[in-house]
């Protein structure tokens, strides 16, 4: 039994930090129903996001499916949407409705821009949201301009997993106090919260607010990607000094030089002085051998070099192997539950359904009689996949 065994949360289908939101709480054992809009969507059954959820699929627009929505919230523990304000509001089914009906209803609202501010009712996305929150800004190369993370610092680290982080927070509070509360996850505040590191260095003059100056983000020689003799290539991060070290020896380069660009905790502009140059020289030095012959002399050392895998490489590395980090499901590969617990056992993931398929048995579990879930159907209230 996962940790949330036993906790009924309803998850408004949506794209990105939603369906993330909702395979983080479902991986941990909670019954999240995912209340999906009518119609074929063979691709969300390719989806690991929406893994191990019961689906059921509404007209929200109908007075019919408004009430059945309405009647789930009745026993449910956590609610969560992705709409724009006031969106929820007016389908009748926002915080205010649905708190009367459930005083314990933890409510979740993520959005890119939050619930208030100038800009809460305009469009945006991932790229838009980590814009303003000064995180773009801070990755790329020197010179150039910045680039995209994938959707990984807005839609995942700064929505999906900050809503799911305050679910738990809010449902643990709710068993203290017996009430529910609405959660205002932003994006934009969840990326800027990501940068707590970086606020540290800036104080600490580690960070001139450039992009791609600072030592994590590619500027110094010991903390970067480089190319191999076949193409492929090495992550390289020996950043305290014992494993810098440790590094120089293996590789064969001069100590001296090396020792001359060291990353010191303190400000150190003349370290970095020699960055580009070094960085040059270990360019050199990795095109002379594979990136497989770079891992098997690395092996077993302290230097912090690993290969830059692809996910299909990544899924069959030892490692991940060993802690069984992916698996399948029909067929297909997908990350495996995270993170582990020493008594609590994960739930073993179950096939994304397809919107609707589990509409009927969903109602019957909200208590519907056969005949009430016949008459939803005819009435296109719901449908069933």
């Amino acid at each position: 039994m996962g940790p949330l065994a036993g906790f009924k949360v309803i998850e408004l289908a949506g794209l990105g930090p939603g369906p993330f939101c909702g395979m983080m709480l479902a991986d941990m054992g909670a019954n999240v129903i995912r209340v999906d809009r009518p119609g074929t969507n063979e691709q969300q059954k390719l989806d690991p996001m929406c893994r191990s959820r019961q689906s059921i699929a509404i007209d929200l627009k109908s007075d019919a499916g408004l009430e059945v929505l309405l009647r789930l919230v009745d026993g449910a523990d956590a609610l969560f949407e992705g709409f724009r304000p006031g969106v929820a509001e007016r389908l009748g089914f926002g915080p205010e409705v649905c708190l009367q009906r459930n005083p314990r209803l933890v409510y979740g609202r993520i959005t890119g821009w939050g619930q208030s501010g100038p800009l809460a009712h305009t469009a945006g996305h991932d790229i838009n949201y980590i814009a303003l929150s000064g995180a773009l800004h801070a990755i790329g190369r020197a010179g150039e301009r910045p680039v995209p993370p994938l959707n990984l610092v807005g839609d995942i680290g700064g929505g999906g997993m900050l809503m799911a982080f305050g679910i738990v927070c809010a449902l643990l509070e709710a068993s203290r106090s017996g009430k529910g509360q609405v959660i205002d996850a932003a994006m934009v505040d969840g990326a800027i919260g990501l940068m707590a590191m970086f606020y540290g260095f800036r104080a600490s003059g580690l960070y001139d607010e450039q992009t791609g100056t600072n030592f994590l983000s590619g500027a110094a020689h010991f903390y970067d990607t480089y190319e191999t003799g076949d193409g492929k290539f090495l992550s390289v991060g020996p950043l305290e000094p014992q494993f810098y070290n440790q590094f120089i020896d293996i590789i064969g380069v001069d100590r001296a030089r090396f020792e001359a660009g060291r990353f010191s905790v303190q400000p150190n502009a003349t370290a970095s002085d020699f960055w580009p140059e070094l960085k040059a020289e270990l360019a050199a030095v990795f095109r002379t051998r594979s990136r497989d012959e770079w891992c098997k002399l690395f092996e077993g050392t302290d230097c912090c070099v690993a290969p830059v895998l692809t996910t299909t490489e990544a899924s069959q590395h030892p490692h991940n192997v060993a802690r069984k980090n992916f698996i399948e499901l029909e067929g297909e590969l997908q990350n495996a539950p995270a993170p582990r617990f020493g008594r609590s056992c994960t739930t073993q993931p179950t096939a994304p359904p397809l919107p609707g398929e589990h509409s009927r048995q969903v109602l019957q579990q909200a208590g519907y009689s056969a005949a009430d879930i016949d008459a939803l159907l005819a009435a296109g209230a719901i449908a069933q996949a």
